[in-house]
């Protein structure tokens, strides 16, 4: 049974008390931001979906000792970021510079386009749009994982500085310190391009 209207804590409830379609549920509500949060932080196509799985698998491993000290969208975020970080440890992976505007969507292989937000049609915004995009992600991957997840934590899920303290397990005041610290080195790396411009 869908509940569409359920909380996140009422869904975890369910789960523990092992409900499938409440695991379902929460795997629909979370499953498209977290796959985009892992493919900013590693930015490499052949591993996002792995990993986005693997966040799901482990959370549901663990639903049971799920205690509610933080939400559940922390706990996922946290999931994921551990992840992350394990995969560039292990694997060492290089900092990815090209970006790609398709993702596969089907079991076929299909593709489909991205879609980058602009108001007009205007072909040269939508192209200058797309480079800066680009740009950005290439210096994001230039970032230290953390302040790389910082960022993305706050700047692009929204997240409050209680909520990505959470996530990364440390204090208010490290996490404030990696935002300024990150914004800092994407002014310096973004400055050469942003004077060309």
């Amino acid at each position: 049974m869908v509940c569409l209207q359920c909380t996140d804590t009422v869904l975890v409830l369910r789960c523990q008390e092992d409900d499938l379609d409440a695991f379902d549920e929460i795997v629909a509500r979370y499953k498209d931001e977290i796959y985009n949060y892992i493919w900013r932080m590693i930015s490499n196509h052949d591993d996002v979906e792995d990993l986005a799985q693997e966040v799901f698998v482990r959370a549901f491993a663990a639903i049971k000792s799920f205690r509610r000290e933080s939400n559940l969208r922390t706990w996922l975020y946290r999931i994921a970021t551990n992840l992350c970080v394990d995969r560039y440890r292990r694997k060492g992976l290089e900092k990815q510079s090209i970006v790609p505007l398709e993702r596969e969507e089907s079991e076929e292989g299909q593709s489909k386009s991205i879609d980058l937000p602009d108001d007009t049609y205007d072909p040269q915004r939508i192209y200058e749009r797309s480079e800066l995009q680009t740009e950005i992600q290439k210096a994001l991957m230039k970032l230290p994982e953390k302040q790389r997840a910082v960022v993305l934590l706050f700047d692009l899920e929204g997240m409050s500085y209680e909520e990505i303290a959470r996530v990364l397990d440390c204090p208010i005041g490290t996490v404030k310190s990696r935002l300024f610290n990150a914004r800092l080195s994407l002014r310096k790396l973004l400055r050469p391009y942003m004077e060309a411009c």
